[in-house]
């Protein structure tokens, strides 16, 4: 590797091959003095059936693919907001995915490791607002993107008015 930043970037890619998520793949590992101290992926919480087996299981889901059309399910490894037309970020009440930086929160806390004063990295942009809150309040100094995208709005605001770093990731 040409530095720690390509080394974690390959790292947080591997993470995201574990999602079970139908939307998006996201990778996050939590970092301190170079050493992977957690990771996490988005997916549902142990033990829920992810989304393809939720067509068979969740009658809400069913009820609600009635609402928006009298057809038969027949994809059941496409995201249940996809099928049933939302955006982007839309219609996140039928959404049962974690997300990966969150994730990587909560397997540090599972495992009673500190956060205080580690890097995030993370193979996306700029985590969502409830995100960001919860890494400034678990003492992340640095969250390390793929790109200087914001997921809404108050995440900007939020990375604006605090002390947390933010930057993309450095290559050479």
């Amino acid at each position: 590797m040409s530095n720690w930043d390509s080394y974690f970037l390959d790292v947080c890619n591997v993470v995201a091959k574990n999602s079970k998520c139908l939307s998006r793949q996201i990778g996050a590992i939590l970092v301190r003095d170079k050493r992977i101290i957690s990771e996490g992926y988005n997916g549902p919480p142990q033990g829920v059936p992810h989304c393809g087996e939720r067509w068979q299981c969740d009658d809400g889901l069913k009820k609600e693919w009635a609402v928006h059309t009298s057809y038969p399910i027949a994809a059941s490894n496409v995201c249940p907001r996809q099928l049933l037309g939302y955006k982007s970020g839309e219609g996140l009440e039928w959404c049962i995915a974690g997300h990966a930086e969150r994730n990587a929160l909560i397997s540090a806390a599972y495992n009673g490791i500190a956060t205080k004063g580690a890097t995030l990295y993370m193979d996306c942009g700029i985590p969502c607002t409830p995100c960001l809150v919860e890494i400034i309040n678990a003492g992340i100094t640095e969250i390390v993107v793929a790109k200087l995208t914001y997921y809404d709005k108050m995440a900007k605001w939020i990375c604006d008015h605090s002390d947390l770093k933010v930057r993309t990731y450095v290559f050479g």
